[in-house]
């Protein structure tokens, strides 16, 4: 696919006061990057994760024990109740990015996730030479760049991991069609191991959500591109010549 331009309904160039990138150039245009799903998988994501994660510590070990029996199964049962639903979405909104990575915008395709062209190869030992701080600039890349994107396969296997893991589990007490996923449990090596892989892999996914949030600072800093603000309003601002890129 050919990546779009900015079209005549998106501003015309401004001067971009304080940018440091890309190229120093202060003739900047508004470019279309993030779609809606995109955007809206993204928040839905993060938001049932820290749920999900302040849920599944509880359940895991109750840290807000009330007098009697009866409120100490009320208490884990609202946990368990907001762990379950959050996880549906949760679910739910992942399967949406996925599907959305074959049929989506240009910058939403798996393309942006696998570097298949010399440039974005080449982008993946700048970006690495930018975090170990050999340089001082990052690759000009309009969506993700190629580091981060392969990034992001990672965490959707972990998604999934968290996926399959958490129906695992409760499929274990579930009835009705939940109940059909227990076969899930053995081929896991069991409830207890289920329960530790569902347990590490919310760890290495907080990690990597702690990871974002700083690089996601710095780059949007040194870059000058608007990037944070783009996950809300799907645009960033690029240098004129953004275009005549390498392929």
């Amino acid at each position: 696919m050919t990546p779009p331009g900015a079209t005549a309904a998106e501003a015309p160039a401004r001067a971009h006061a304080g940018a440091v990138h890309p190229a120093h150039s202060s003739e900047m245009e508004r470019v279309y990057v993030w779609d809606l799903v995109v955007r809206v998988s993204h928040w839905v994501i993060m938001l049932t994760t820290f749920i999900l994660a302040v849920t599944g510590i509880y359940i895991g070990k109750p840290y807000l024990i009330a007098d009697g029996p009866t409120d100490q199964f009320s208490i884990m049962g609202t946990m368990k109740v907001i762990h379950f639903y959050s996880a549906i979405i949760f679910t739910l909104a992942v399967f949406v990015r996925i599907g959305w990575m074959f049929v989506g915008s240009y910058y939403a395709r798996w393309q942006q996730f696998v570097p298949m062209s010399p440039r974005r190869r080449r982008d993946v030992f700048g970006m690495l030479k930018f975090y170990s701080f050999f340089s001082s600039e990052p690759p000009l890349n309009v969506g993700h760049n190629p580091l981060a994107g392969m990034t992001y396969l990672a965490v959707f296997a972990i998604y999934l991991i968290l996926i399959v893991t958490g129906v695992a589990l409760y499929s274990i007490s579930a009835v009705g069609y939940m109940s059909w996923f227990e076969w899930l449990v053995p081929v896991l090596g069991g409830a207890q191991t289920a329960r530790w892989i569902h347990h590490l892999a919310m760890w290495f996914l907080l990690g990597f959500v702690a990871h974002h949030i700083w690089s996601a600072m710095l780059v949007s800093r040194i870059e000058g591109m608007g990037l944070i603000d783009s996950l809300f309003s799907g645009y960033k601002w690029l240098p004129k010549g953004w275009r005549n890129r390498d392929k």
